[in-house]
């Protein structure tokens, strides 16, 4: 043997034929094939199998070897199930071809799932309801064998987001169940973010792990959100809790709920200086709500003074008193109250436009004389 042969057997046995898969992805590929010319391995080829990951050789479309963390040195002694398949009693020599796959296994985090249209739910309080919601969930592999039949097959590259398109319908599916079935006031659907979460996780668990060899490790629920109309429902009933109701159930305080009404007419009409004055007329109105509360039953009041007529306007679609003559006044300053505003007190036949109103009508005098004619004062006689 000369010298060059005796180099060239040296140098073949220096360069090491390595196998590895160095993830550079930020951890969105959850299934790598390693690329090699024709497919073809070294004997005494090493493998390394870093920690997350998972190593599986198909020989000819069949799954043969599954190497777990690692490093390996390819002999017939550690590839057992591919050396029965090629047919090895002694190791082998030469170059075989063999397709080898990297699995991640590590927890793939914040995988975002949600309604694409709301939900139908039975509401206790407010009947039925549309309702959406939104969340994360955490993944990983558990079982390579299952992942690679049933949904990577001969795809080089699996990622995260051809992982989502799989799990967006089961998600959906689940999260639709889960709702559906608890019947849990939406008042108290905050209060219940964790059991629900804890129900969809369970679902959806069942099915990826038998079929995909995939485990749901966490479910979390972001916002369960429902329709503009009922959360404005919601803050009115908050608001009446907030001025002394009885009650805030299905059937609230009835008086509250007409003296609130008539609130909110009161400060959604006008701006400005006047919605400044309709704030504090509300807040005199809600005081007085309050002292009225707080009288004691027990005690004999005084017969009632005779009071002044309380006027009722119909301002903004709404049934707005009743008012005082001072507070009439005050509406009608602020441009509330105007001279074709119906009108109607105790005694009153129908409604009535105000200005056609004697009791009224002196709000819509004008301020001072008429304009003289021709748009000025008359010339002084020449001296």
């Amino acid at each position: 043997m000369g010298f060059f042969d005796k180099l060239g057997d040296k140098m073949k046995a220096e360069l090491v034929d390595i196998i590895e898969w160095m993830d550079d992805t930020n951890g969105s590929t959850l299934v790598w094939r390693f690329p090699r010319w024709q497919n073809e391995i070294k004997n005494g080829a090493r493998l390394t199998v870093r920690p997350g990951q998972s190593a599986v050789f198909v020989d000819q479309g069949k799954i043969a070897d599954v190497f777990t963390e690692g490093m390996y040195e390819l002999t017939t002694a550690n590839i057992p199930i591919l050396s029965t398949l090629k047919g090895w009693k002694h190791g082998f020599n030469s170059p075989f071809k063999s397709e080898v796959y990297f699995v991640s296994t590590k927890v793939i985090p914040a995988m975002k799932w949600g309604t694409p249209q709301p939900l139908m739910m039975r509401d206790a309080d407010f009947g039925v309801i549309r309702v959406g919601a939104f969340g994360t969930y955490s993944i990983r592999c558990v079982d390579c064998k299952a992942l690679m039949k049933e949904l990577v097959g001969t795809d080089g590259v699996f990622d995260t987001e051809e992982l989502a398109q799989v799990m967006r319908s089961l998600m959906q599916q689940a999260v639709a169940e889960v709702i559906g079935a608890a019947k849990i006031p939406a008042l108290d659907l905050l209060a219940s973010y964790g059991k629900i979460a804890d129900e969809i996780k369970e679902k959806v668990k069942t099915q990826i792990d038998d079929e995909y060899g995939l485990s749901l490790v966490s479910v979390q629920i972001v916002n369960i959100n429902v329709p503009e109309s009922v959360q404005k429902a919601m803050d009115q009933r908050s608001a009446m809790g907030a001025l002394g109701s009885a009650s805030l159930g299905p059937a609230p305080n009835l008086g509250a709920y007409q003296q609130l009404q008539m609130g909110n007419a009161m400060g959604n009409a006008g701006s400005g200086a006047g919605a400044g004055m309709n704030m504090g007329m509300g807040l005199a109105m809600a005081g007085q709500m309050m002292n009225q509360a707080q009288q004691q039953p027990a005690m004999v009041a005084p017969p009632p003074m005779p009071t002044a007529a309380q006027w009722y306007f119909g301002i903004n679609g709404q049934n707005v008193g009743p008012l005082a003559m001072d507070v009439v006044k005050q509406f009608v300053t602020m441009g509330q109250i105007k001279p074709d505003t119906l009108a109607w007190t105790n005694g009153q036949a129908a409604w009535t436009a105000a200005a056609t109103i004697p009791a009224l009508a002196q709000f819509f005098a004008p301020a001072g004389p008429p304009p003289l004619p021709g748009g000025g004062p008359p010339p002084f006689p020449p001296k």
